[in-house]
């Protein structure tokens, strides 16, 4: 007889199953018309229906399943009953057929933090921009990011009557990471991802530094994740504050797992402890390969300007 799944698989097929329902919910939202758009902190920092929506639906569910899990959400939402409909109760059995890396097979509930980010890209969402679009649930353990499960809502949206709309990808560090095809751009081409709707001077100076052939400016730390382990970019340069755990977690996990590296403008790993500011202060760095390149180009200038 089989023994029963390791929690973290667990954890990783519910959280698998929750983000396609979180995707539904954004399309559902987007079809109805009515986005319910309010400004957070100002017109780049929005939050509309499908936000609010998608983390009642991810935080009640997961914590519905796993009551002792610490479970920390982008949107600042008070207190209220989750609606039934909302609630996913389903384990991705993809995720289950494989099993638990041997590092993790003891962990407990209470020793896990998951960092949600319902809606990633929302600005872009609100402008059309449904390709930019993902859903991060990211797990940590001992601070660290070692799962995570991104859903792109849109993916497909574009490739007519027939195709197969969204799709879900995951990763357990020690492991591997699924749902996609793993691709790299052709060696010796330096193409940066990085903000569309958050530039200033440090920001365009870095990457100016890093004398790349191409840039694309696009939105989602999702996104820009999913464009460098699909070969459309090789390193994600964000050398600005306004990033958050929420935003990185998911994204760190899934990226480790295929042997790539995130961490902040200055190369200090990210901490994920349940404790830990939310602001990722010193900006983000991230590659699937070359690290050191682009690490080593970062200007002084930068270093200095954004403190941990």
């Amino acid at each position: 007889m089989s023994s029963a799944p390791a929690l973290l698989m667990r954890l990783v097929a519910s959280a698998h199953s929750v983000a396609d329902k979180a995707g539904t919910i954004i399309r559902k939202v987007m079809s109805g018309g009515d986005l319910g758009i309010v400004e957070k902190t100002g017109a780049n920092d929005l939050q509309t229906t499908a936000d609010r929506l998608v983390q009642q639906s991810i935080c009640s569910s997961l914590a519905r399943k796993f009551p002792q899990l610490t479970i920390i959400g982008e949107e600042d939402l008070p207190f209220q009953e989750t609606d039934e409909d909302l609630i996913e109760i389903g384990q991705s059995e993809e995720v289950l057929k494989y099993s638990c890396p041997p590092q993790y097979s003891s962990i407990k509930e209470e020793e896990l933090v998951v960092w949600v980010d319902p809606l990633d890209g929302t600005k872009e969402y609100t402008e059309g921009l449904l390709d930019h679009v993902t859903v991060l649930i990211g797990i940590a353990y001992g601070g660290k990011a070692i799962a995570g499960v991104i859903n792109q809502p849109y993916y497909n949206y574009q490739a007519g009557n027939g195709a197969v709309l969204g799709r879900t990808i995951w990763g357990v560090l020690g492991l591997g990471s699924f749902g996609f095809e793993l691709k790299e751009v052709p060696e010796g081409k330096h193409i940066i991802t990085t903000t569309r709707s958050h530039s200033s001077k440090l920001v365009n100076d870095c990457i100016a530094a890093m004398n790349p052939d191409q840039v694309i400016r696009v939105g989602g730390a999702g996104n820009k994740i999913i464009q460098l382990i699909e070969g459309q970019a090789s390193a994600y340069v964000f050398a600005s504050p306004g990033c958050k755990k929420w935003d990185t977690c998911a994204p760190e996990a899934i990226l480790h797992a295929v042997g790539g590296k995130l961490t902040d403008i200055r190369g200090n790993a990210f901490q994920y402890d349940k404790d830990v500011k939310h602001m990722n202060s010193a900006g983000v760095l991230a590659t699937l390969r070359n690290f050191s390149y682009y690490s080593s180009r970062v200007p002084d200038s930068a270093k200095e300007a954004l403190v941990p």
